[in-house]
């Protein structure tokens, strides 16, 4: 098990309501896809995608509970507990990468984008609910020379889906592989376009996790532990999992639908 380490926020950056990226020095190697377990002192201990990957590493959270909320609230100078990298990551081939993010998936995938180094290589796909919910668009444009944007309501960008524009791009363009992050729902549908256009995909999956080394089970799809086995799974694996986009597991281990 990764040594807890205590680290401090060097920068807070508001990305949009209710989302907030925090910086911190930490100068272990990690792969684009990894997370760290983050451990808030009397509130809780909870997985979270590294959405910076150099030296100066970061995490990009969203408010959904009582350690996200905390987290949200904390300042430079602030500490906060550190473990990991855990998991697996992107593992990126040669050739013509599509990204595509839904929601808050995209601070996972950048980190990959980035780590190309090629902005003529990667072609981004944005995807959100409505205009104030899309992040990290600059970002994004520094990492890719085209960058694509569609919103449910159509209030920037393309209306429409991110698995939509996923597979016009499919239509006209040959891409080596698919990276994908957001809504499990949304990278269900995400396999099943990139099947059908005969690409292979790797996607990172988000479920409920304890402990972030593979002991308590909190996290399994299917008998495969996400925290270890993943969280970035290939084509040909999640097209083995019956659990993939129709349920998973709550706090108490029970399974639930999505």
């Amino acid at each position: 098990m990764s040594k807890l380490r205590i680290v401090t926020i060097t920068s807070v950056t508001k990305e949009a309501a209710g989302v907030t990226t925090l910086r911190f020095h930490d100068e272990t190697e990690a792969r684009p896809g990894q997370f760290y377990m983050i451990w808030m002192p009397n509130v809780d201990d909870i997985p979270m995608s590294i959405s910076y990957n150099t030296v100066e590493k970061g995490i990009t959270v969203k408010e959904v509970g009582d350690a996200t909320r905390a987290l949200c609230k904390l300042k430079v100078q602030d500490r906060i507990g550190v473990r990991g990298p855990f998991g697996n990551g992107f593992k990126i081939p040669k050739g013509k990468v599509l990204i595509a993010g839904g929601g808050t998936g995209m601070a996972s995938l950048l980190p990959a984008a980035e780590g190309i180094g090629d902005p003529g290589r990667v072609d981004v796909l944005i995807g959100a609910k409505t205009a104030s919910e899309l992040l990290l668009l600059e970002r994004a444009r520094r990492s890719s020379n085209e960058v694509h944007i569609s919103t449910d309501d159509g209030s920037m960008g393309k209306k429409g889906t991110v698995v939509e524009m996923v597979q016009k791009h499919l239509e006209s363009k040959r891409y080596d592989i698919v990276l994908g992050c957001g809504p499990e729902r949304m990278l269900s549908s995400l396999l099943k376009v990139c099947d059908k256009a005969s690409v292979e995909c790797q996607l990172s999956l988000e479920r409920y996790m304890k402990c972030g080394v593979g002991l308590c089970g909190s996290c399994v799809i299917d008998g495969v532990r996400v925290c270890t086995e993943g969280p970035v799974f290939s084509s040909a694996e999640l097209r083995k999992m019956k659990e993939f986009g129709s349920s998973k597991r709550d706090e108490c281990g029970c399974a639930v639908k999505l």
